[in-house]
């Protein structure tokens, strides 16, 4: 009866531990994108970065994710790619990205917007075209669009899943920068047809507080129910001595 009511202790100790320490990591998970958030947050109202200033070393081109760009160039609409399979706005559709040529040689890739899908024909697509003269270009430095599972025949083309900046610099024999930039709306300009509905990185704290109070709550029951079936319940079956 000892060595059981030992083992039942020692599963409750074990359960009840790892279910708070499971909360606790919830709640650092939480603090620590709190903190990104504070910092793209910090990112986006400082002044925007022109192209003497644009990063070259992926470790510069980091610091500037989600900062103001104001560049210009020319664009390389025969390197246009349109990245299958990118929800914005609840529709599937592209995300269009096309290199940007700077003055010195080097190009960058601008992620120009969203397109939807043709829904008789998905290898269809209707961009506007675009200028041949140089072009001021406002928008926001960011990672380049994030990896989709691709079978190997979806790699190349203008409509793919995914684009790799040192593959696509290879396959172009372009100077791409280690980054890419999302345009922006601009008051005045006219449309293009493309949406331009970023996401930025959500924090999702609240969802991460949902599951730490979720294993709190599981630590405390393994602790009241042990309480309950192993000290108050056997006390109160006992028969009361006369």
């Amino acid at each position: 009866m000892r060595r059981s009511r030992a083992v039942v202790l020692l599963a409750a100790l074990a359960l009840s531990g790892v279910t708070a320490r499971l909360g606790v990591w919830q709640l650092d998970r939480a603090s620590g994108k709190l903190a990104v958030q504070h910092e793209i947050d910090t990112r986006r109202n400082l002044p925007p970065v022109h192209t003497d200033e644009l990063a070259r070393s992926q470790a510069a081109a980091d610091a500037q994710h989600y900062r103001p760009v104001q560049l210009e160039g020319r664009w390389l609409a025969s390197y246009t790619v349109y990245l299958d399979n990118r929800p914005m706005a609840g529709r599937v559709g592209f995300i269009v990205v096309t290199p940007l040529a700077l003055a010195d040689g080097t190009s960058v890739l601008v992620q120009r917007g969203w397109l939807p899908r043709d829904q008789l024909d998905r290898t269809r697509v209707s961009a506007q075209p675009l200028p041949e003269s140089s072009v001021k270009v406002v928008g926001r430095i960011a990672p380049p669009p994030g990896r989709l599972y691709e079978f190997d025949s979806a790699s190349t083309g203008a409509i793919r899943q995914n684009i790799d900046l040192v593959e696509f610099a290879r396959e172009t024999r372009l100077a791409l920068r280690p980054l890419s930039v999302q345009l922006l709306d601009r008051p005045g300009a006219p449309s293009d047809g493309l949406l331009r509905d970023w996401p930025l990185p959500a924090a999702n704290v609240h969802m991460h507080y949902g599951y730490a109070f979720q294993w709190f709550a599981l630590s405390a029951l393994t602790v009241i129910l042990y309480v309950w079936f192993q000290i108050i319940r056997p006390r109160r079956s006992r028969p009361e001595q006369p």
